[in-house]
């Protein structure tokens, strides 16, 4: 079969070497239609590369030139029932590296004349990183307030920034305005789906590190869901191919100040509550999570539920003492990346997995 981009919402598809980056009917975001090449042979993996490429049967693209060694993180141990994956170990020091490789290797080979991207920091630090990686021209639009240390480092990479006025709400919207300008490729860790194969890698690298097994569960923090949905993607994969015999929970961590999710989730319903266009963000440490209208809301209640996994809120003291926590054990982690360890770091009774999703040198200590 061939891959292509299809709405989940109203069945409309389109060629995944367009420039389309939503769907034209309802503006929604692509799912990915793909299947595999073959299953995964555990025997085959250890003479391969060591990054997350060596899942090639799996990846809707493969021999990246815009590689710069991503994934292949460690599984460190905290206590006896919970470990941590060190995503902030990536080439540009978060977990978005997954996916960013993958929407800068598809940018390449369409050969665009801009790339746009919009993030509260981390996306866009990866954007900017493998675009460069690529040579392909870049701009990333970030809110105001936005770490320095964030907005450095996509200079760095030679993109241009574009620090819009308001929340992440109103950042997104601002990069959607330029995004339907022809000959541009919005990479976009929202709306296109091959940023979320990029993160199912999150979970393959578990299963390999395990032994071919998974854990309990996998808490994720979660504000557009795209670490979370990678994980359901992987982790239905993983069970069609008979590798698992069991899909873990997958437990959704959200800030307490900005939870649309967690509320929608616990009140049984199957789309954001009263979330209204204009909605904004409270302020929050996390600001990686602090996203009001979640585009693929829908999707990740649906995941949530299917896993048998939850929805747990953290407050703002709960992420002040985790990252300090953390610290006191060698792990120095920014403010969004400690939300799972703050929700689910005294679970005793099961096996649970928590990323590590950013340096904290990208925001320092909160105070």
């Amino acid at each position: 079969m061939a891959t292509i981009y299809r709405c989940p919402q109203d069945g409309t598809r389109a060629d995944v070497t367009s420039l389309t980056w939503c769907c034209p009917v309802c503006r929604g975001p692509w799912d990915l239609d793909f299947e595999p090449t073959g299953p995964l042979r555990a025997g085959e993996l250890p003479g391969r590369v060591n990054s997350l490429w060596r899942y090639e049967e799996v990846l809707p693209l493969s021999s990246p030139a815009t590689t710069l060694g991503e994934g292949r993180t460690p599984l460190v141990p905290l206590t006896a029932t919970v470990s941590a994956k060190l995503d902030f170990l990536m080439p540009t020091l978060s977990f978005k590296d997954r996916g960013a490789v993958m929407l800068a290797e598809l940018a390449r080979r369409l050969a665009p004349e801009r790339v746009v991207a919009d993030s509260s920091g981390n996306a866009g630090t990866a954007v900017a990183a493998y675009c460069a990686r690529a040579a392909l021209p870049c701009t990333v639009y970030v809110p105001e307030g936005t770490s320095a240390k964030k907005t450095e480092q996509i200079r760095a990479h030679g993109a241009r920034l574009e620090i819009v006025p308001g929340d992440r709400e109103a950042t997104a919207r601002a990069a959607r305005t330029a995004a339907d300008a022809p000959g541009t490729f919005y990479a976009s860790h929202v709306f296109n789906p091959y940023f979320l194969h990029g993160t199912k890698t999150y979970v393959y690298e578990l299963w390999e590190e395990l032994g071919g097994r998974l854990p309990d569960a996998i808490a994720v923090p979660v504000g557009n869901g795209t670490l979370l949905l990678g994980a359901a993607l992987a982790t239905a994969e993983l069970l069609a191919q008979g590798l698992i015999d069991t899909r873990p929970a997958l437990v959704a961590v959200q800030a307490e100040a900005v939870s649309p999710l967690a509320a929608a989730f616990h009140a049984g319903a199957e789309d954001l509550l009263g979330v209204t266009a204009d909605a904004t963000a409270s302020p929050t440490l996390a600001e990686g999570i602090a996203i009001p209208r979640p585009p693929r809301a829908r999707a990740i209640l649906a995941a949530v539920r299917e896993s048998g996994g939850t929805f747990l809120t953290v407050t703002e003291d709960q992420i002040r003492t985790a990252q300090r926590d953390l610290a006191t054990r060698g792990f120095y982690v920014e403010t969004t990346g400690v939300a799972c360890w703050a929700a689910v770091g005294g679970w005793t009774d099961r096996s649970v997995v928590v990323p590590l999703c950013g340096a904290g040198l990208k925001t320092g200590l909160a105070d």
